[in-house]
């Protein structure tokens, strides 16, 4: 009984307790895993807000191009035609700016134009301004429905400048609209 147990049975034995410890580890790393898969799913539907929240107001390359595309689609279905659309040359926004209180803006505001013609930084870089100059001709329904469109889309834009004017002579009511708006670009797209 000894030899058969010690040149048969006994090799199987050790090998199950083997296999019996990897197991047993196995479980626990897997244990561990889950519970790390908890903890960054817990995280990601934390911080899933404010990642929305900003991805609202910055735009990528990719999206800049698509801002045309739907200003042309939302002027066309409300009776409107553009007939200047221009992107303009990004201006970057240093983080330090971006931090600086009122006071510190008006300040750096002025030196600021002084130094136009500096270039700050990529690291420093906080984003980019992209402004976009239009003109928009049609009717003034049109035009607030048009602006009413662009509200509900889920990017930001900021009108800076807008000034409507009625065509002289057109007895339909057509109206003449100038103006920029701005974009907010990420700073790892635009420099």
């Amino acid at each position: 009984f000894l030899i058969i147990y010690y040149s048969i049975l006994n090799p199987i034995v050790k090998e199950k307790k083997i296999k019996i410890a990897d197991m047993r580890a196995k479980q626990e790393e897997t244990i561990k895993f889950n519970n790390d898969i908890n903890k960054a799913k817990k995280k990601i539907k934390k911080l899933k807000p404010k990642y929305e929240n900003y991805s609202t107001l910055f735009h990528s390359r990719a999206e800049v191009e698509d801002l045309y595309r739907n200003l042309s689609e939302f002027a066309t279905i409300n009776g409107l035609v553009i007939s200047v659309i221009e992107k303009g040359k990004p201006i970057e926004v240093s983080k330090s700016d971006v931090l600086s209180d009122k006071k510190k803006k008006k300040k750096k505001k002025k030196k600021k134009k002084k130094a136009e013609g500096k270039k700050i930084k990529s690291e420093n870089i906080a984003y980019y301004k992209i402004p976009v100059r239009f003109e928009i001709r049609g009717n003034f329904l049109g035009y607030i429905k048009f602006k009413r469109a662009l509200s509900l889309s889920n990017k930001m834009l900021n009108f800076d400048n807008e000034s409507i004017k009625v065509i002289k002579g057109d007895t339909t009511g057509a109206i003449r609209i100038n103006g920029t708006l701005t974009i907010v670009g990420l700073a790892d797209e635009f420099f």
